[in-house]
């Protein structure tokens, strides 16, 4: 049992296979040893962990690029409104609702 579904795991499991195939008594140990450590709950619990954080900076990353995003729009919305430039004109151009437009003239 390993922790795991990922595609590089298969792939690299059919690697060791195919290694272990070949009969080589130290590499037979290693991959039986590696098997036995992966399979191990704190292994599996580090595992996750690490995915966890991987997908927690992914989000945060994710977050921090949208906000930036809503804040230039904004930041563009505002402009046009100065310039006098009509409310579906910058609902085109920044993606913005007619509703958050209004409520950035008052």
């Amino acid at each position: 049992m390993t922790c795991g579904t990922s595609s590089f795991r298969a792939e690299a499991e059919e690697d060791l296979e195919k290694i272990k195939e070949m009969e080589v008594p130290v590499m037979s140990r290693a991959i039986n040893a590696y098997y036995t450590i992966t399979a191990s709950s704190e292994f599996c619990e580090k595992e996750r962990l690490r995915a966890k954080a991987r997908h927690d900076e992914a989000q945060a990353l994710y977050n921090a690029r949208r906000k930036a995003t809503m804040e230039r729009n904004i930041e563009i919305a505002r402009n046009m409104i100065t310039d006098g430039e009509p409310v579906e004109k910058i609902v085109t151009y920044t993606g913005l609702t007619k509703e958050s437009i209004e409520n950035l003239k008052v």
